[in-house]
C-alpha cells in the first residue's frame, strides 16, 4: 500500500486572495504559495488579511518550504509573516523569487529563506517532494503549473494560467508537456484556477493591448500621459514603454514597487527599455507634456498608492492637471470597485480625461475563461479534481465545466477554507480540517480579531455612548454622587442631541438607583444596571445601535 498524500487549504478557496495550500508526504509539508488578500470596506483599518498559520506553527519541523507559481502579492505577500516563525526553502522562477525576496528584506526576515531557483520544464527534489515545473501564461512573466509527483501518483496545481497564443514574451502555456504528463503517468489530482470560470468564450491575448495603447498616444500627442497598472505585469509595462517610446516620449516610473519591478525585470532580460528612453520621476518636470509617459501603480484606488495620491492633490512628483491623461490598464479586483471609482471621479473633477477597461481595450484578462478551461480538462484527464483559487461561485462553475466534459461527478470535491482531503489508495476524500481563519494586520501593531472589527464597525456606523456613574460611601451605605455623565461621539448632535442626553442621565440614573434600593450595590450590579437600561433607552428613542460602555467611579 502506498503512502497516503494530504492536501490541506489555508486559504484561496472561497475568496480571491490569501492562496496557500499544504501538500504533505511521509509527514513533510510543502506549500503551493503564500499569499495575503487586500481588505474589503468593512475591514475598518485593517492593511491586509493572511492567511491563517497556525496548523504550519503547530508543525513547523515538518515544514519543508514553499513553491511560488508566480509574483501576485495574493501568492507570495504573506510569506514575510510566516518566516518570522517558520524557516523556509523558497522554490520559483527566478522572477518570482526576486519579487518575493524584496517583500522579505523589507520585514527584515531573509536569514530564514533559502531561495532556490527553477526553471521551465526542471524536475527536481527537495526532501520527499519531487517536484516538475511546467511553464504557463499569465499577467506576470514566468509562472508555474507545478507536478508533485507522489506515491499517490501526480498532484497538479495549475497555477494561475490562461491560454494566450500570442504572448508578449512568446513563452506558451505547455499544453504538450500536461499532455505528456497525462498520458504517461497520468493526473490523479488536479487543482486549478477558477477565477474566470464564469465567463464565457476565450481570453483575449496579452499582445492585443499593444495596438489599443499605440492608438491612444498617437491620438493624444501634446498631451501628458499617465498608465496605471500593477507593478508586476511587465508584459503591460513593456507595451506601454513601446507606445511611449513609439510616440516619442521619455518614460518615467512612480511608485516604489513599479521602480524596482521594472529595474529588476531589466536587470533579467524580461524588459526592454533602453536607458535612453528613461528619466528620473524628479526630472520630469523639464519635459514637455506631450514628450513624458509616467507608469504609475495605484490601479486599484489604493489610498495610498501614486494614482490616488495625484488624484488627491499631495503627490511629491505629479498632481494630474487640465488636459492630462490617464488609463487605468487594469481592472479592478473585487471589493476594490468603490475605491477605483473614487480615484476616477477625482481625476476627472481635476480636468483628465480617463480611459479604462469599461470603455476601451486596455486591460486582458490573466485568467483562463470557461472555453480554456475546457481545453485544458480534456488535456489533463483528471483522476480526481477540486477547484481552487476564486469565489465559491467561480469553484462551482468550474466544477460544472468540469462534469459536463466528462469526469465523473463523484470523482470531484468542492473544497472550501480549512478543508483537508487524503488521497490514498482508495481514492480521495475530506479528512480532519484545520484552522483557516481570516487573520487582519493592521499597522504594527498583533493581529486583529474578529471582535475588533465588529467594534470597530459599529463605531463607524453608530458611534458611541458611554454613562460615567460616581458614587459615594457614606456610614457604609452607597449613593449616587451627583447625576450621571453621559459622554458620546458619533451617536447625536444639536439641540435634539441635548435633550436626548438629558434624557439619558435621567434613565441611567433611576435604573442606579432602583439597583441600589434592591441591594444591589456592587460595582459589576451597577455597571449592568447602567448599562442596559441606557442601551435600552438608546435603540427605543434612536433607532440606532452604538457601542455602549458604563464606568463605575468611587468603588473600590
Amino acid at each position: 500500500m502506498a503512502s497516503p498524500v494530504r492536501v490541506s487549504f489555508l486559504g484561496g478557496l472561497g475568496e480571491i486572495g490569501r492562496n496557500c495550500a499544504a501538500v504533505e508526504v511521509e509527514e513533510k509539508i510543502m506549500l503551493i504559495d503564500c499569499g495575503l488578500m487586500f481588505p474589503d470596506a468593512d475591514m475598518a483599518g485593517v492593511d491586509v488579511v493572511l492567511p491563517d498559520f497556525t496548523y504550519l506553527r503547530d508543525n513547523a519541523d515538518r515544514v519543508e518550504g514553499v513553491v511560488l507559481t508566480h509574483g501576485h502579492e495574493d501568492h507570495i505577500g504573506a510569506l514575510a509573516y510566516l518566516l518570522k516563525d517558520v524557516p523556509l526553502k523558497i522554490i520559483g522562477s527566478a522572477l518570482t523569487i526576486g519579487m518575493a525576496k524584496s517583500r522579505i528584506e523589507e520585514k527584515g526576515v531573509e536569514d530564514q529563506a533559502t531561495f532556490i531557483e527553477v526553471k521551465d520544464n526542471q524536475r527536481i527534489n527537495v526532501g520527499p517532494f519531487d517536484l516538475e515545473f511546467f511553464p504557463v501564461t499569465h499577467s506576470v512573466p514566468h509562472g508555474f503549473a507545478t507536478a508533485f509527483h507522489t506515491p499517490q501518483g501526480v498532484v497538479l496545481h495549475s497555477g494561475d494560467l490562461k491560454l494566450d497564443m500570442s504572448p508578449v514574451d512568446g513563452r506558451l502555456t505547455d499544453l504538450a508537456g500536461l499532455g505528456h504528463l497525462s498520458q504517461s503517468d497520468g493526473i490523479r489530482l488536479f487543482l486549478c484556477d477558477s477565477t474566470n470560470a464564469e465567463a464565457a468564450g476565450f481570453s483575449a491575448s496579452e499582445s492585443s493591448i499593444g495596438k489599443s495603447l499605440n492608438s491612444l498616444f498617437l491620438s493624444r500627442a501634446g498631451r501628458r500621459i499617465v498608465v496605471a497598472c500593477f507593478a508586476s505585469h511587465v508584459h503591460r509595462v513593456q507595451q506601454v514603454a513601446n507606445a511611449a517610446i513609439a510616440s516619442g516620449r521619455k518614460i518615467a516610473t512612480l511608485g516604489r514597487s513599479m521602480k524596482k519591478n521594472v529595474a529588476l525585470a531589466r536587470e533579467m532580460g524580461l524588459l526592454h527599455i533602453a536607458e535612453s528612453h528613461l528619466v528620473g520621476i524628479e526630472d520630469i518636470d523639464k519635459i514637455p507634456d506631450g514628450e513624458l509617459c509616467v507608469i504609475s501603480t495605484g490601479s486599484q484606488g489604493e489610498p495610498l498608492a501614486a494614482l490616488a495620491r495625484m488624484a488627491n492633490g499631495d503627490s511629491h512628483w505629479l498632481n494630474v492637471a487640465e488636459g492630462d491623461c490617464v488609463i487605468l490598464s487594469s481592472h479592478p479586483i473585487p471589493g476594490n470597485e468603490s475605491s477605483v471609482s473614487r480615484v476616477i471621479d477625482r481625476l476627472i473633477h481635476k480636468g483628465a480625461e480617463v480611459i479604462h477597461s469599461g470603455h476601451n481595450n486596455v486591460h486582458v484578462t490573466g485568467h483562463a475563461k470557461s472555453e480554456e478551461l475546457r481545453v485544458i480538462h480534456s488535456i489533463v484527464q483528471p483522476e480526481w479534481f477540486i477547484p481552487v483559487h476564486g469565489e465559491f461561485r467561480h469553484m462551482s462553475a468550474h466544477a460544472r465545466i468540469a462534469t459536463q466534459i466528462g469526469l465523473p461527478a463523484d470523482k470531484l470535491l468542492l473544497c472550501t477554507d480549512g478543508d483537508s482531503v487524503i488521497l490514498d489508495d482508495k481514492g480521495l476524500e475530506r479528512t480532519e480540517p484545520i484552522p483557516a481563519d481570516y487573520i487582519y494586520m493592521a499597522g504594527s501593531v498583533a493581529a486583529l480579531d474578529e471582535n475588533v472589527l465588529t467594534e470597530r464597525n459599529i463605531l463607524g456606523k453608530d458611534g458611541f455612548v458611554s454613562s460615567i456613574v460616581s458614587l459615594t460611601v457614606n456610614g457604609g451605605k452607597i449613593s449616587l454622587l451627583g447625576d450621571p455623565e453621559i459622554v458620546s461621539r458619533g451617536w447625536v448632535k444639536g439641540e435634539e442631541g441635548r435633550q436626548i442626553h438629558k434624557e439619558a442621565t435621567e434613565v441611567v440614573r433611576s435604573a442606579v438607583e432602583e439597583a441600589l434600593k434592591d441591594g444591589k450595590d456592587k460595582e459589576a450590579d451597577i455597571v449592568r444596571a447602567s448599562k442596559r437600561s441606557l442601551g435600552r433607552f438608546i435603540n427605543h428613542r434612536t433607532r440606532l445601535r452604538p457601542m455602549v460602555v458604563s464606568v463605575v467611579l468611587g468603588l473600590e
